[in-house]
C-alpha cells in the first residue's frame, strides 16, 4: 500500500538510506505537509461544573472544666552529713630507709676468637674453550 509519503519521495520506500545527506530536511517537511492535510479534532466540549456542596457546620465544642489546683507538700529538711577528712601523706622524711639490695657477682668477661679475613680479591675465572676437539673439524695442512 503506498502512502502520502512514498508519493512526495517519488516511491524509494521509506526513505532511510544512509545516503540521503538532507534526509531530515525532507523528514521533516514532509511531516509538515501531512500536519496541514489533516483536518482538524472537533471541538471538545466543556467539563460540567460541580455544584458546591454545603458547608457541614460543628457544634462548638465543650468547654474544659478547670481542675483544682494540687498543693504538695513541704520537702523535709535533711541535714547533710560533713564529708569525711583525707589522711595526710607522710613525707619522704618520715619514710623508714629503704632496704638495700645484695651485692651482684661480676662475670668474666668472655674472649671471642677473631673473625676470619674475607679475601679483598676475586679469583680469576679459567677460560673455557670455544671449541669442542671431537667435534671440530680437523686442522687443514697444506703440502708443498
Amino acid at each position: 500500500m503506498e502512502t502520502k509519503k512514498d508519493t512526495v519521495l517519488g516511491g524509494c520506500g521509506n526513505g532511510d538510506k544512509e545516503g540521503d545527506v538532507s534526509l531530515s530536511s525532507i523528514n521533516t517537511s514532509i511531516a509538515a505537509r501531512v500536519l496541514l492535510d489533516t483536518t482538524a479534532p472537533p471541538p471538545v466540549l466543556p467539563l460540567p461544573t460541580i455544584p458546591t456542596l454545603p458547608q457541614a457546620t460543628l457544634p462548638p465544642l465543650p468547654a474544659m472544666p478547670s481542675l483544682p489546683q494540687a498543693t504538695l507538700p513541704p520537702l523535709p529538711a535533711t541535714q547533710i552529713p560533713p564529708l569525711p577528712t583525707i589522711p595526710k601523706i607522710p613525707t619522704p622524711n618520715t619514710l623508714p630507709p629503704m632496704p638495700t639490695l645484695p651485692t651482684i657477682p661480676t662475670i668474666p668477661k668472655a674472649a671471642l676468637p677473631p673473625l676470619p679475613t674475607i679475601p679483598t680479591t676475586i679469583p680469576a675465572i679459567p677460560s673455557i674453550p670455544t671449541t669442542i676437539p671431537f667435534l671440530a673439524p680437523p686442522p687443514v695442512t697444506t703440502s708443498p
